[in-house]
């Protein structure tokens, strides 16, 4: 997995080899989630050049009662796998590695886009839905971990640098970690150690099927924003243990708020968040959230507030924005 990592082992500090384009939903699957000529016209576009280090390709779903939209990608079942391997080929011929994101939507979606109400660790509300989802049993909750191991084995099969597990956003994963949804009182409920129970198994899984030679992204609602919520020193705690349990790189983003965090703004509006967990891990840690002017990516490399810098919707507005920001570098 060096061939990732190796440009953050030296000193130089420098937008060049650490710009990342992050997962963005474009709706522009087939309805059963198959990979059809407008994802890949949209991803070659993006990655042409070779400008960007990495990309994640957006969230897509582990089983059909996690899927959170229409025309969401699929990595549901092994028909799906020739269809991505198209995908990580096109990236990969224009010199950029690739992440496929794997998620399960839990109580962040509805039953017209599942076909089954939707589970959830407790039965509470979701706080951007009104339906109260169905508590998830152990015994489903080991069913959905080998979900994501399997789909994370389809990912590798198609020629995918790595995957990364969404665990922010409000999906499954984070109302899990979060205390406003998570109300649990066996192993999965409680502490912070035990809300991120499922997680670490999760975690377990992929990286027995896939080895070691295959990285593991987690992408990590730091904070909720939100009274009751997670906090950054919830955060910390939860970092630690992704790293000593085999997480290669953390993407840091918000919680239930996702992007629109009220009272934040700006060049990299999660870089406290980013910054505090760079401290307490030795893992590369990924800064997304406004980022949009490159000198500022840079700045925020300086002062070290992440290792890996995430541009987003810049990048989805003008496709070449990697490249006119690593050219103008090098000027």
């Amino acid at each position: 997995m060096s061939h990732l990592l190796k440009p953050l082992q030296t000193s130089h500090l420098t937008l060049t080899n650490r710009l990342v384009m992050p997962p963005m939903a474009t709706a522009k699957a087939d309805p059963d989630g198959k990979v059809n000529q407008s994802i890949l016209d949209y991803y070659a576009k993006k990655s042409d050049g070779g400008y960007l280090s990495l990309i994640i390709i957006e969230h897509s779903f582990i089983q059909l009662d996690g899927k959170a939209s229409d025309l969401q990608l699929s990595v549901s079942d092994d028909s799906v796998v020739e269809g991505l391997t198209k995908l990580a080929e096109v990236i990969h011929s224009n010199g950029t590695k690739a992440v496929m994101q794997i998620n399960h939507a839990g109580s962040n979606t509805t039953p017209e886009i599942t076909g089954t109400p939707p589970v959830a660790p407790s039965a509470v509300s979701h706080p951007r839905k009104e339906n109260i989802p169905n508590e998830l049993t152990q015994e489903e909750i080991a069913t959905i971990i080998l979900a994501f191991q399997n789909a994370a084995r389809r990912s590798k099969e198609a020629g995918f640098d790595g995957v990364e597990i969404h665990a922010a956003h409000g999906y499954l994963l984070h109302q899990f970690f979060s205390p406003l949804t998570n109300k649990r009182s066996d192993q999965y409920g409680g502490n912070v150690h035990n809300r991120i129970r499922f997680h670490l198994q999760v975690i377990e899984a992929i990286r027995t099927e896939v080895g070691d030679d295959f990285l593991i992204l987690l992408r990590l609602g730091a904070s909720d924003f939100i009274e009751g919520g997670i906090t950054i020193e919830d955060s910390q705690v939860a970092a630690q243990a992704f790293e000593k349990a085999g997480v290669n790189i953390l993407d840091i983003s918000g919680g239930f708020s996702g992007f629109n965090v009220p009272g934040l703004s700006g060049q990299g509006f999660f870089a406290p968040l980013s910054e505090a967990i760079k401290k307490v891990v030795s893992i590369p840690v990924i800064l997304t959230g406004g980022i949009t002017e490159v000198l500022a990516a840079e700045q925020l490399l300086a002062e070290d507030k992440a290792d890996l810098i995430g541009v987003g919707r810049a990048i989805l507005t003008n496709s070449k924005w990697a490249e006119q920001a690593i050219l103008s570098l090098t000027k």
